[in-house]
């Protein structure tokens, strides 16, 4: 017989014996394909001793999760005729369940002599709590301290001790023949880490990517073959924002591509144990020439008269000549720098977009403490009904005791906006936008002036 626990009570005895051992897998030769968006592909060879004609297989260790309308089986001379997937596990409070209308065994234990006594019981309900016919009464079975263990005759046949695939086979004929089992699963993912280095002296800095994987699928895949997909294959959701590429690079990666995704292969195979993350290094790069900038940007040529912190910005590229050399999967970057006793310390984090080798990135750390700005209107006269002049200034601060560059940007110029004055060149860098580089002295200030000529 198998002994079980009830639920609140003891635990289950033995499992059945179709069942592989705790440290075993009825897994084949597993690969596993991991995208992005939390879709994974996984292909599981196993060899199968098969009858000719019509058999009934049993595919332990799958995924929880499979999507069963994606499940493929092929190998040679191999046919489904149907498939099921019992996803009810083997747990006390299942077991239970499936017991009702059933006879099993209850054994009580005295705690005092540890004497035991059993007795048949017919289980008559199991939902939020055991109820229980013994012989002409009616009992609950109480969570009340005592041990207590429920014994059943059998393990009802759908319910597993593992996520299991049921297909009925048409073997053309007998023999050990190689199946390939194919199918879609969420709760297998991936994301990219970047750790970097900056070291404002050398204007450098070194950068390490870790790929972490997690598995949620409930389910151990044992010495996988594991494939990452860097992208998103039909996804109806919007993308992450390009704030992080200042321009996105042309260069051509030597990486492995499937169509338009970047594929990353873990170097050996591993093993994805169930409810674990597993961090793999892919990037790792040492003194990539960066610096660091401020930037200040101002709405709809708006007046912000209290200082504002500029924003700290480190600016690198991934280039193949004078940068990463790599294209960069989206994912998080956390910068560290280190203090005057060489230990490194956070500095802040930002979040990248897929970025293509040779990209110009722009990386915001934080808020400058010692640099701030303020945009002034200094004045707006109408010239008619639908034309205005604009006077701004923009006063920037810096206590530190070396001289910066302030990026100044000015944003919403849509429409018919003409530059009429500025104190300074600038760049009208897109249809909205114009950037002046400000150079503003050692525990100095400086001032930009700017007037708009704007039709509306």
């Amino acid at each position: 017989m198998v002994a079980a626990t009830a639920p609140l009570a003891a635990h289950a005895q033995t499992q059945p014996a179709s069942v592989p051992a705790p440290d075993q897998t009825a897994q084949g030769d597993v690969s596993v394909t991991i995208y992005q968006n939390g879709q994974s592909l996984v292909q599981d060879v196993r060899r199968l001793d098969l009858p000719a004609g019509r058999t009934r297989q049993e595919f332990a260790d799958v995924s929880a999760q499979i999507r069963s309308e994606t499940v493929t089986l092929s190998g040679p001379g191999l046919g489904i005729v149907e498939q099921n997937f019992d996803y009810d596990l083997l747990s006390p409070d299942k077991l239970m369940e499936k017991a009702v209308g059933s006879v099993v065994t209850i054994v009580r234990t005295n705690p005092a002599t540890g004497g035991e006594t059993r007795e048949q019981a017919r289980v008559l309900a199991a939902n939020g709590g055991i109820v229980l016919q013994i012989g002409n009464r009616i009992e609950v079975l109480r969570d009340d301290g005592l041990p207590v263990r429920v014994i059943f005759d059998k393990v009802p046949e759908n319910l597993r001790a593992r996520p299991t695939l049921s297909v009925t086979l048409q073997a053309a004929a007998a023999g050990r023949i190689p199946a390939t089992l194919t199918y879609l699963t969420p709760g297998l993912g991936w994301t990219s880490d970047y750790v970097m280095l900056f070291d404002e002296a050398k204007s450098a800095i070194d950068m390490q990517g870790w790929v972490t994987l997690t598995n949620n699928t409930g389910t151990n895949y044992r010495n996988a073959d594991v494939l990452l997909v860097a992208g998103n294959p039909n996804q109806s959701f919007s993308q992450l924002g390009d704030s992080t590429i200042e321009q996105a690079g042309t260069e051509t990666s030597q990486r492995e591509k499937l169509g338009d995704y970047y594929l990353y292969p873990l170097g050996e195979r591993t093993t994805i144990a169930n409810a674990q993350q597993k961090q793999v290094s892919f990037l790792d790069v040492k003194n990539t020439p960066a610096r660091k900038t401020y930037e200040w940007i101002n709405g709809w040529l708006e007046t912000q008269s209290d200082p504002r912190s500029a924003s700290t910005v480190l600016k690198f590229s991934t280039s193949r000549n004078g940068g990463l050399g790599d294209q960069l999967p989206s994912g998080v970057i956390r910068v560290y720098m280190r203090d005057a006793r060489g230990d490194p310390q956070f500095i802040g984090e930002s979040r990248v977009a897929a970025a293509p080798m040779g990209s110009a990135m722009s990386i915001r750390t934080g808020e400058a403490f010692d640099v701030k700005g303020a945009a002034v209107l200094v004045e707006r006269k109408r010239l008619s009904s639908s034309r205005w002049r604009t006077s701004m200034r923009y006063d920037f601060t810096n206590a530190r005791p070396a001289p910066v560059t302030v990026d100044l940007a000015q944003n919403g110029l849509w429409g018919d906006v003409r530059l009429v004055e500025q104190s300074l060149v600038g760049e009208r860098v897109s249809a909205e936008r114009m950037e002046w580089k400000v150079p503003v002295p050692a525990n100095g200030k400086a001032s930009v002036t700017v007037v708009f000529d704007t039709r509306y």
